[in-house]
């Protein structure tokens, strides 16, 4: 019974340490999808979602934290509380939604599009690689004839392409645009692809409250326009929000 007590003190300390620390909000995000989101030469996180992240805790009237996570497990740390949010380059989908609860989207749906090293892959019966846990490994997990190759970052995908272990990539067209510029020897295939809901981050369901506020928050930059100049900025082929 004395545990039991103890147990129940500790954890009424720990509900009103977490409201008064509320001040601060961390942010969880994989710091290796560029242009969402990325570390730059400093090693800080950097890109769209960092200075979203930063005016939306600014409007929000909180201190930002950034955490970095690795992607396949970005999920299962929001729930234990190893940061209060996701803001991640992660798309809204049914499945998600069992686990966690999303705000609005910050972006339209983004055509997600392959990228091969030949214009002549038939990506029917092709070799697809895909980051794992993203909306395009389960698209490519559902081509009927093709196969999927799952990696655990972007960049992985990407070089699994280059050295002949995958016939191409599938991704968002926001980050493999600029992979192709950079790349002579890449270049995009086949038709583009429209999976999800658009992108938004990421709350544990028992954090209504918390959430509802940054929902706020991105309504008030569609609503001011500073949201698609952002977009404008970050994500040149993305869609704009009607003003």
């Amino acid at each position: 019974m004395k545990t039991l007590i103890l147990s129940a003190a500790a954890l009424t300390l720990a509900g009103s340490l977490s409201a008064a620390a509320q001040d601060i909000v961390r942010l969880g995000t994989e710091g290796g999808y560029a242009p969402y989101n990325f570390l730059n030469d400093a090693g800080e996180v950097d890109g769209f979602e960092r200075e979203l992240g930063d005016e939306l805790c600014d409007r929000v009237g909180v201190e930002c934290e950034w955490v970095t996570n690795d992607w396949d497990s970005i999920i299962p740390n929001l729930v234990s509380g190893n940061y209060d949010a996701i803001l991640a380059g992660m798309s809204i989908t049914e499945e998600r939604q069992q686990v966690i609860d999303f705000t609005q989207g910050y972006t339209q749906p983004d055509p997600s599009v392959f990228v091969a090293a030949s214009e002549d892959i038939d990506l029917e019966t092709a070799v697809i690689a895909a980051q794992t846990g993203t909306i395009q490994a389960g698209y490519a997990a559902e081509m009927e004839n093709a196969t999927l190759l799952e990696f655990a970052t972007p960049e992985e995908t990407v070089a699994a392409v280059r050295n002949g272990e995958a016939d191409a990539v599938l991704a968002d067209m926001a980050f493999l645009v600029p992979v192709t510029q950079n790349n002579s020897d890449l270049m995009m295939v086949g038709d583009q692809v429209l999976i999800g809901g658009g992108i938004g981050m990421g709350f544990r369901q028992s954090d209504d409250e918390l959430r509802q506020r940054f929902d706020d928050a991105i309504q008030s930059m569609k609503d001011d326009g500073s949201l698609n100049a952002l977009i404008e900025e970050w994500l040149p082929e993305s869609a704009l929000f009607d003003s």
